[in-house]
């Protein structure tokens, strides 16, 4: 068996089953939290459905340092130097942001907190910039700051928003957030599988010499597939036929290898095979969060479609 296989086989359960204990987590908190009354007294803010999302924006509160560390090395070798703890504020606050969402009163002026966020990021690279009395780069600095933010934080969002979005049409859940990863994780299985059995066409040779086009297919049918299947078990009225599902695991699955080769991109430019090294087999955590992360805003999207469409 290959080195890289193997370790894929060791720490891919090994993830998968940190994720499920902090999505389990996630659920039990907002079971446990289910009409709490001190809070509503305190705050006159109803939660009929819990607390949501505590285990997700633990998860992405841990992720955020760790992947902004990778994205500004891969962009330092076009000198582009994002300062790291603003653009770790930024995505972590935009990630809380998305958490905030769940309470009504924080949704009046959501739309306004973000614009302050963003120019918030902008600004503080700005000044951090000025500290060091220095104006060379400093474009550069603000650019690759912000890009870095809205990168993590900005399609981070929307993950977090699947989870808590709550009204008579959308009703957010892990769930969901398991069927967006499955799905792409699904993709990237039958397109490895598919590609060493039936590849013969290059996808891309020049940005990503090991994908063919046959994998691709094969990844996107599978997909497909898995979305099907699990897309009938979504909770409430979210539920879909399988042809939903199906047509969902298909663009799903497609816009996650477009986030991959993304990435690769950026990598090619960096001249480097992975992002990092912290997982053995996988990379960098941004190897591994690449096409979910592309991929969820595509996702809220039909989420918030199909809600809508009865058969």
């Amino acid at each position: 068996m290959e080195p890289a296989l193997r370790n894929r086989l060791t720490y891919g359960p090994m993830m998968i089953a940190a994720l499920s204990l902090l999505l389990w987590l996630d659920e039990a908190i907002e079971k446990w939290t289910q009409n709490w009354h001190w809070f509503s007294q305190t705050t006159g803010e109803p939660i009929p459905h819990g607390l949501q999302g505590v285990g997700l924006i633990i998860l992405l509160l841990i992720v955020a340092p760790i992947a902004t560390t990778e994205i500004a090395i891969l962009f330092t070798a076009e000198r582009v130097r994002p300062y790291r703890i603003i653009a770790t504020i930024g995505s972590s606050v935009l990630a809380i942001h998305a958490f905030f969402t769940q309470f009504e009163s924080f949704r009046v002026i959501a739309a306004s907190t973000m614009a302050f966020i963003i120019v918030f990021v902008m600004i503080g690279a700005a000044l951090r910039r000025a500290w060091d009395r220095s104006t060379h780069d400093a474009i550069v600095r603000m650019a690759g700051t912000v890009l870095a933010t809205l990168y993590l934080g900005g399609l981070g969002w929307f993950i977090m928003a699947i989870r808590v979005k709550q009204s008579h049409r959308f009703a957010g859940s892990t769930y969901m957030v398991l069927m967006i990863l499955f799905v792409v994780k699904a993709t990237d299985i039958g397109a490895y599988f598919g590609g060493r059995a039936l590849g013969r066409h290059k996808l891309i040779p020049w940005l990503s010499p090991g994908k063919t086009w046959e994998g691709l297919f094969c990844g996107v049918l599978f997909s497909g597939l898995v979305g099907s299947i699990m897309s009938p078990k979504l909770p409430g009225h979210m539920g879909m036929h399988p042809w939903k599902g199906f047509v969902f695991g298909v663009v799903i699955g497609a816009i996650g290898q477009v986030g991959d080769l993304l990435e690769s991109l950026m990598k090619r430019d960096a001249e480097v095979k992975d992002s990092g090294r912290l997982v053995p087999g996988f990379g960098g955590v941004l190897d591994i969060i690449d096409s979910p992360l592309f991929a969820s805003p595509f996702a809220y999207l039909l989420f918030s479609l199909f809600a809508r469409i009865h058969y």
